[in-house]
C-alpha cells in the first residue's frame, strides 16, 4: 500500500500551499501520521508529525511556517505550508512515523525565486 499525496504546485516565494493525503482507516487512527519530504540530491527528511490525538512535533527545517493536522473522521492528514522559501522546493510525501507504507510518488512542490 502506498499513500499518496496530493495538493502540491508551483508557488513564488512567499506563498503558501496545502497539502492532503488520505491514508487506510485500519491504520490511520492509531498510527502517528507524517511528512517528509525530499529535495534533489538529498535524502528524505522528516517535516513534521502528528499523533493521534493531535499532538504535533515540528522539525527545524520548516518550523514555524507549518501547520500539520489530521481529520481522523476523514482519515486524512494535512500539512498547511506559508512563507515558502526555494529551499522547501522537494517532493513532499505523507508516511506514518516511523515509515510504515511504501512510500508513494509525493507531490511536487516549487517554490520560484
Amino acid at each position: 500500500v502506498q499513500l499518496q499525496a496530493s495538493g502540491g504546485g508551483l508557488v513564488q516565494t512567499g506563498g503558501s500551499l496545502r497539502l492532503s493525503c488520505v491514508a487506510p482507516s485500519n491504520i490511520f487512527g492509531i498510527s502517528n501520521m507524517a511528512w517528509y519530504r525530499q529535495s534533489s540530491g538529498k535524502q528524505r527528511e522528516l517535516v513534521a508529525r502528528i499523533t493521534p490525538g493531535g499532538s504535533d512535533i515540528y522539525e527545524e527545517s520548516m518550523k514555524g511556517r507549518i501547520t500539520i493536522s489530521r481529520d481522523n473522521a476523514k482519515n486524512a492528514v494535512y500539512l498547511q505550508m506559508n512563507s515558502l522559501k526555494p529551499e522547501d522546493t522537494a517532493v513532499y510525501y505523507c508516511n506514518t512515523f516511523p515509515q510504515a507504507f511504501f512510500w508513494g510518488q509525493g507531490t511536487q512542490v516549487t517554490v520560484s525565486s
